[in-house]
């Protein structure tokens, strides 16, 4: 199978006039990540990693709440029994509510003090899925690990070896409406990969890739398109993509044809959810983290929440199943 190459000049060429950003929330994170939309409770959930934070948002009111947490959240799912499961620096916890204790269920095998958990999302059976990120962008050992609680056991397997799959920053999970496609991306590389999956039996095969940027530029007056980040899937299972640095959110049909690129109020968008009654408002986090002045002058929204109305509803989240 060929790689599907995607461009600087084609991503930036394809703009959408039809991008209609609203500001959810004025509250700025320094790295926004892992919205999802609560449909029980009609709150938009999501992260600032840098400020070891949880928030979310009351549809209705705008009411925001935030939580502290003792180290870094890389990624979080909302549980069907009620609560969260969050996966911190330092291992996967369990919070029965908003506000509770933390109970750890997981440890994940790496040195915390140069890796730790980033993006992830559950899958249809309530398992979560959690990508890693090398802190010290150099050693490629950033994996992909599944845990299952369904039993009411624990068991947490990596499904990707750093050996022959060498990464750096663990993005862009999704799945596919049928369940049979998982996308997983390396944000460092500028690409991302995608597997046949087995729901059943959470196995992976068929390893492939799905999409290729191109590389930043050498030279800092170049175009750039960005990087891939996070991403969501709608039910026609067309790929949204986040492009960090790129100030654009991509979409991208099952074959990988480019199909739309939406301008954002923010240099780095960093993850796109579905929500809303009808899932079909498109949310976005953001990031601020070490922009420069003028870029935040230009871009003062940077690290905000964003949204617009889309035409293709987009799945729902996935719970996590624990006993």
């Amino acid at each position: 199978m060929s790689v599907l190459t995607i461009s600087n000049a084609t991503a930036m060429a394809a703009e959408s006039a039809a991008a209609n950003w609203q500001t959810v929330q004025a509250q700025a994170a320094e790295l926004g990540e892992s919205p999802f939309w609560h449909p029980q409770e009609q709150k938009l959930y999501w992260l600032d990693i840098t400020r070891r934070q949880l928030l979310r948002a009351d549809a209705a009111t705008g009411e925001l709440e935030t939580w502290d947490m003792p180290s870094e959240p890389g990624c979080m799912a909302p549980a069907a029994t009620g609560g969260l499961v969050i996966a911190l620096r330092d291992g996967v916890f369990r919070a029965r509510q908003w506000g509770g204790l933390l109970t750890r269920i997981a440890t994940l095998d790496y040195d915390p003090a140069q890796m730790r958990a980033n993006d992830g999302k559950c899958d249809a059976l309530g398992r979560l899925w959690i990508g890693t990120i090398d802190d010290t962008r150099v050693n490629g050992n950033a994996a992909l690990y599944c845990l299952d609680c369904r039993t009411g056991n624990a068991v947490l397997t990596r499904k990707t070896d750093p050996a022959s799959l060498p990464a750096t920053t663990g993005n862009g999970l999704a799945w596919s409406p049928d369940h049979r496609t998982l996308y997983w991306a390396d944000t460092a590389s500028h690409r991302v990969h995608a597997w046949d999956f087995d729901s059943a039996s959470a196995a992976m095969s068929a390893q492939r890739v799905f999409l290729q940027f191109d590389a930043k530029p050498a030279d800092a007056m170049a175009a750039y398109a960005g990087r891939p980040d996070g991403a969501a899937v709608d039910v026609q299972g067309n790929y949204y993509i986040a492009m960090y640095e790129g100030r654009r959110l991509l979409k991208f049909s099952p074959a990988g044809v480019l199909l739309a690129s939406w301008p954002t109020p923010a240099q780095c968008p960093t993850m796109p959810c579905f929500g809303g009654t009808d899932l079909r408002t498109l949310y976005l986090t953001s990031a601020r983290l070490k922009r420069s002045a003028d870029e935040l002058a230009a871009l003062p929204l940077s690290g905000c929440v964003f949204s617009m109305r889309v035409s293709v509803p987009g799945l729902p989240v996935n719970f996590f199943v624990d006993r």
